[in-house]
């Protein structure tokens, strides 16, 4: 129902009175939602192909014939971090443009960005045009983040989020696990030239790119960002049209939708108006995700990057078959958010989110002390990594999940690249270049540094979702955060049809 609002007479702003949040909440599981997750989520998959590619490639990058001058500490060091800085930059680019203009219109800009920089990738004839469109990899997935995690929770039903947001954010590792194997498959020199298999492998992320692309098309726009811009009809007739393929679907009527939000339309918000909803209004939700990012960050970004380094300089695995155990401890993080996701939404928030990253944080304290014993060789250190980062993975998907719930919808998409760009940044630009040095030196002690530093950090943003996380299960994102754009004066329901 659009109403137009006036005082003393003249028309101010166009105020608009809806049910559509209530109508998408309400919505049973179906085909349409299936088409959103296939559409928008399995871009993880591409993105930990990026990242594990070339944590395995590293070695052979380095050796001579592969068609580019560059070390392997440059490989997981450099490299690692410019395609960091570039997820980060990404994120903030693209994040204030999604509020702006829409979260389908940057989903398909952002995904464009990737693929484009991932077939330059591909063509690297030098080391700095290498690092250059790795950081522009990085550049395009960043802002994947911020649209994609947007998007997904302005369409899921609030009853669903945090399973579907979770398993999403973990098929991350399913690309991990295609680019262990895959590597195996590159790296074997009898298939492929020394300088020929890395270069396919970035080219087959291009292809995978290309068929998310097309299956991506599908996927509207949020009718909630709709409806706050100005496109209320639009937001209406859209809803409309999935309720009606979804009530076909189930051969059913679906069941009434209760409650209606009053807002006064606008455009986009200024930085001022950001920067003060995150930091002063919500201060104690700005402490929490800055918390849980850091966290996850420094555990990921800072010392997976070296797993292979540990494998081949304790234990002598070879560089052509770290694949295999990348793949293991890959398998543990993908299934963490698989069999824990239905938990943050039955259980609740508070108790996974601290949960998950405290016993990460112990069971990594526990791995490190085994590993600086010698008790350890490599079958039984991968085992350790699979079941500390099987609950550190629900962790680390549970930290999108809650910036991009719990502040108002005008600032979702920046929120999360915020809390992304600057949690990533502390540990994933940082850390990659100071993990690599201590994973790589061959010294017990640093290796075990550089697990205690992860797991100091883990516990930390355990104990602070134990105290600051917010009770958002089953609740409407409108219910979580108040939008900014909510009248304060309600407009009267509509009056029944005659």
């Amino acid at each position: 129902m659009l109403q137009i609002g006036h005082s003393d007479g003249v028309t101010t702003a166009r105020t608009i009175s809806t049910s559509v949040p209530a109508r998408l909440d309400r919505l049973p599981w179906s085909r349409w939602h299936w088409t959103v997750v296939i559409g928008l989520g399995t871009v993880w998959i591409l993105d930990g192909l990026e990242v594990t590619v070339v944590g395995n490639i590293a070695g052979r990058l380095a050796e001579k014939g592969s068609g580019l001058p560059i070390s392997s500490g440059g490989v997981t060091g450099m490299a690692a971090a410019l395609y960091v800085a570039g997820a980060c930059s990404g994120a903030l680019f693209f994040g204030r443009l999604t509020d702006k203009f829409g979260r389908k219109k940057l989903f398909m800009v952002t995904l464009a960005v990737y693929l484009a920089a991932t077939a330059l990738t591909a063509a690297s004839f030098s080391s700095w045009w290498f690092f250059t469109f790795r950081f522009l990899t990085g550049f395009g997935i960043g802002g994947e983040y911020a649209a994609i995690n947007s998007a997904i929770d302005e369409l899921i039903p609030a009853v669903y989020r945090g399973r579907v947001d979770l398993i999403i954010n973990g098929s991350f590792w399913l690309g991990a696990i295609g680019g262990s194997l895959l590597s195996i498959l590159m790296l074997d020199t009898a298939i492929f030239a020394r300088a020929v298999g890395w270069r396919l492998t970035f080219g087959l992320g291009v292809v995978l790119g290309l068929v998310i692309l097309l299956v991506r098309r599908q996927v509207p726009e949020s009718p909630r960002w709709l409806f706050i811009h100005g496109r209320g009809e639009e937001a209406e007739e859209l809803v409309d049209a999935i309720e009606a393929r979804i009530a076909a679907e189930k051969g059913a009527p679906l069941p009434p939708a209760t409650g209606r939000i009053t807002i006064r339309q606008r455009g986009s918000i200024g930085f001022r108006v950001i920067a003060r909803t995150l930091f002063k209004d919500y201060t104690r939700r700005a402490i929490l995700g800055l918390a849980l990012f850091v966290g996850q960050a420094f555990l990921y970004n800072a010392i997976t990057f070296g797993f292979g380094a540990i494998l081949t300089k304790f234990f002598g695995v070879s560089t052509s078959h770290t694949g295999y155990y990348f793949a293991v401890i890959a398998a543990g993080n993908f299934l963490g958010p698989l069999f824990l996701g239905k938990l943050f939404d039955t259980l609740g928030r508070r108790i996974m989110i601290s949960s998950t990253y405290l016993l990460a944080g112990v069971l990594l304290f526990v791995t490190a002390y085994f590993f600086s014993t010698g008790s350890l060789n490599a079958t039984t250190l991968t085992a350790c990594w699979a079941v500390v980062l099987f609950f550190a993975s629900a962790g680390a998907s549970s930290a999108y999940l809650t910036v991009s719930e719990i502040f108002p919808m005008e600032t979702r998409a920046m929120a999360i690249a915020f809390f992304y760009a600057v949690g990533t940044a502390a540990g994933g630009i940082s850390g990659p270049l100071l993990f690599s040095q201590l994973t790589s030196s061959g010294v017990i002690g640093d290796t075990v540094l550089a697990f205690d530093i992860g797991a100091t950090l883990m516990c930390l943003a355990g104990l602070t979702a134990a105290l600051l996380a917010v009770r958002a299960e089953g609740r409407s994102l409108e219910d979580i955060a108040t939008p900014l754009s909510v009248a304060a004066d309600p407009l009267p329901a509509p009056a029944p049809a005659e």
